[in-house]
């Protein structure tokens, strides 16, 4: 979506809308920190994010990277920077290819600042002299896919501090074909809403976004006010110098005036906030708190369906996919992403355009040895493993091989069901209580347009000793409302699906539009789930070292317990699946696991210590 319309959907609705920049960082590990920070702040409510333009090498491939995997596993709305800088017209243009194939629709076009060898900015040889030229060659190549936003410096900027010729040049800008501006810092309100009007003045009609930078410390506000010339309200100077040395106290205080900054800004008639957040969560988020623009009951995150959508290419109109990935969805579409077409309107046959192998980048468990340890512990006993369950349940942590974020509001109404499961040594997996027609616009269940109600059946997925599995099923059986799927990490799968197809577990019906089913069960993409479930449980197991009593636990679950999915169909059913498991419970949960002991299955030992499988198999 162009930025220019949510700016005028944001105007509209008189509803205040923020978004935030984040940039490349230096280091790989800092690169997977701040893709995990940026899927967190998704949480917050963004309209879209940017991405600033590492200039030269390995940085600009990062910019690209991660815009492509902020739109498609993000799901996040994404401007991507682009400079002048050291950039050629064939460097240009493969940024702008790149962007185009990640599903990007935004560009933020820039002059760019000199590099630190040189004194004063030069166009490289065969490429653009001013951010003007580039916005030129961006409409002229791709004519309005891109919506062209431009800088705009209340202040000057640094090799230029006439205000006059500076507006004259964002003048230029927009005839070129710029559609919104984005401004430098500031802290100087006063001086943007009059830097505004004379925008105006100029005829300049587009929208206009402020920066705006939250405090973290005293030193680092300096320094950035230094290098941006930003001018520092006197009352402000003052009173951030008493509290200088309080890291914490200059935070608050800072939260307070940039808040009150953000309150005249939208007072003046400015609907949208461009926080910049130097890669750094706390900060805007206490600022976005006190404007109360962080989502709560009263303001409820909208979502178009149940779960987030990717923006990569080709994937906007995307809306069924199979509940299995509920809690993987960097997952989902990283196995779907070779698709030549995804589901839109009901699910096809999935048999055509088959799952990505299980080698794909970011399919396996994630975090180190050492971490996965110290989050789960040394279980030695099946009691152990269902209480590491129980604690995500209980949100003592937030998360297990199979979820990767913390589980939601939206299991409260089955949470005490499910801890009893897991402490009679039933591991649940993934589940979604019945929902019998809330509105749309409800809090924790809803999603889709306004005025629409949303439905689901009871779905529950879960590990099974092979000693319960044949009484459970007899029990599912003698139920015609229930459906289920039941398979070992080797073996033919048993269920009593009437066919292969689909069965929709969520539903809607909005106004104007046909009902819409975007979560299905359905057997061929759970056989792929499958072959997934398991390997991250054996990538659990081989975080303990081959002759522990954790991995020979985890090995011999996965190499003999069953993975298990179980649907009730009669959706005014808040409870129909829990009385299956009534009176069972696994034998011996407390019983601590012998070294050698494998249940019937010949242990394997490799000889390898504390090294988790990688594409299926061991690394050396």
């Amino acid at each position: 979506m162009h930025i220019k319309d949510m700016l005028a959907e944001a105007e509209k609705s008189g509803q205040p809308t923020f978004s935030f920049e984040f940039f490349p960082p230096k280091t790989a590990q800092g690169v997977q920190n701040l893709y995990d920070r940026m899927d967190k702040m998704h949480g917050l409510g963004p309209s879209f994010i940017d991405i600033t333009w590492g200039a030269g090498g390995q940085l600009a491939d990062l910019t690209c990277e991660m815009v492509s995997v902020a739109q498609s596993q993000c799901g996040l709305e994404t401007c991507m920077h682009l400079t002048c800088t050291d950039m050629g017209k064939d460097a240009v243009n493969s940024a702008l290819k790149n962007a185009y194939s990640a599903g990007c629709t935004n560009i933020l076009a820039l002059r760019g600042d000199p590099p630190r060898e040189k004194e004063k900015w030069e166009a490289t040889e065969g490429g653009f002299l001013y951010a003007k030229e580039l916005v030129t060659h961006i409409r002229q190549t791709y004519g309005n896919h891109f919506d062209i936003g431009v800088a705009g410096y209340p202040e000057g900027c640094d090799d230029q501090d006439d205000p006059e010729l500076l507006l004259d040049h964002l003048k230029e800008k927009v005839d070129a074909g710029a559609t919104f501006i984005v401004t430098q810092m500031f802290y100087d309100v006063d001086n943007f809403v009059n830097w505004v009007s004379k925008v105006r003045a100029k005829g300049i009609t587009i929208p206009i976004v402020p920066g705006i930078m939250p405090i973290n410390t005293y030193a680092s506000f300096l320094r950035r006010c230094n290098h941006m010339n930003a001018t520092i309200p006197p009352e402000w100077a003052t009173t951030l110098e008493q509290v200088k040395n309080d890291d914490a106290a200059v935070r608050s205080i800072g939260t307070g005036l940039v808040a009150e900054m953000c309150r005249k800004i939208l007072a003046s008639g400015i609907h949208h906030l461009h926080f910049y957040t130097m890669n750094l969560a706390q900060a805007t988020r206490m600022v976005l708190d006190e404007l109360n623009l962080t989502p709560s009951d009263q303001r409820p995150l909208k979502q178009a369906l149940p779960w987030r959508q990717s923006l990569g290419l080709g994937r906007r109109e995307e809306d069924v996919r199979p509940i299995f990935w509920k809690n993987r969805n960097k997952s989902y579409v990283a196995r779907t992403q070779d698709w030549d077409e995804f589901p839109n309107g009901r699910w096809g046959d999935s048999r055509s355009p088959a799952f990505g192998e299980l080698d794909t980048y970011g399919i396996g468990l994630k975090g180190t040895n050492e971490q996965n340890r110290k989050l789960w512990g040394e279980p030695i006993s099946i009691k152990d493993i269902a209480d590491i369950f129980v604690k995500y349940l209980e949100k003592g942590v937030d998360s297990l091989p199979w979820s990767e974020a913390p589980i939601t509001s939206e299991a409260d109404a089955i949470k005490g069901d499910l801890i009893r499961l897991n402490k009679r040594g039933f591991l649940t997996i993934n589940s979604q209580p019945a929902i019998d027609g809330v509105k749309s616009s409800d809090p924790v269940y809803g999603w889709g347009p306004n005025n629409g109600y949303v439905y689901q059946k009871a779905y529950l997925e879960l590990l099974v000793s092979p000693k319960l599995i044949d009484e459970l099923i007899a029990r599912i059986e003698q139920n015609p409302d229930l459906t289920y799927y039941a398979v070992k990490k080797v073996g033919n799968v048993r269920t009593n699906a009437p066919g292969d197809g689909p069965n929709a577990v969520t539903w809607g019906v909005f106004p104007g539009k046909e009902i819409v089913q975007p979560t299905i069960v359905e057997t061929i993409s759970f056989l792929a789930w499958k072959d997934e479930a398991f390997r991250l449980g054996m990538d659990w197991a081989h975080c303990y070292s081959s002759l522990s009593p954790s991995r020979q636990l985890i090995e011999n679950i996965m190499e003999t317990w069953h993975l298990v999915n179980i649907v009730h169909n009669d959706f005014h059913q808040a409870r129909g699946l829990f009385p299956l498991f009534d009176d069972l419970e696994v034998a011996d949960l407390d019983k601590p696991v012998e070294v050698g002991e494998t249940n019937g299955v010949d242990a394997k030992p490799n000889g390898t210590e504390n090294v988790p499988l990688s594409n299926g198999s061991v690394k050396h």
